[in-house]
């Protein structure tokens, strides 16, 4: 395994005399070592960061995906499901299953719009938002202390670096709506 802990030492070093003579992070990712290095990170990272909330969902006979689905009604509730189709970047048949569960489970409500009676709108129940505030929660504290021990200079980094993955600016708009 990496040492994660001395990962920017190692690897991504202004320094002259450093293992990558003066490479930036961009350079210095076409190291396969850098590359292994980066990847290892982020998949520990992103286990970390799911590791609480999968144990809270499995509790329930829930998964990442409901998360998912109830990540974004929280963000932006009343959606319709076409939105959140376009969120989530996955077919009608994908979110099927996974929603009607949340629905069956009083966790997420469906109701119709006002303004056109095919559209339907979603929101939370009383117990399926305390789920997704507990969930939140959870990841919200793992991020704060993450984020108090590099500093604001890395998170704004750590941020680009995720947006840039995503495709996305700072501005999240549905992929298909």
């Amino acid at each position: 395994m990496t040492d994660l802990k001395n990962f920017q030492e190692k690897f991504l070093t202004s320094h002259s005399d450093g293992p990558q003579g003066g490479r930036h992070g961009w350079q210095a990712i076409k190291n396969p070592a850098v590359q292994q290095a980066a990847m290892e990170a982020f998949f520990f990272g992103y286990q970390a960061f799911t590791a609480k909330a999968d144990e809270m969902l499995a509790r329930r006979g829930l998964s990442r995906v409901h998360h998912r689905i109830l990540f974004f009604i929280a963000k932006y509730p009343g959606l319709s499901i076409k939105e959140l189709l376009g969120y989530l970047g996955v077919s009608k048949q994908a979110l099927n299953t996974p929603l009607r569960q949340l629905l069956e489970m009083d966790l997420v409500r469906s109701l119709t719009a006002e303004d056109d009676k095919r559209k339907r709108l979603l929101g939370f129940s009383a117990e399926g938002a305390k789920l997704e505030l507990a969930l939140r929660r959870e990841q919200a504290k793992l991020l704060q202390r993450a984020f108090s021990e590099v500093g604001d200079e890395a998170v704004q980094g750590w941020l680009k670096v995720n947006q840039a993955l995503a495709g996305k600016g700072l501005e999240s708009e549905p992929r298909n709506a």
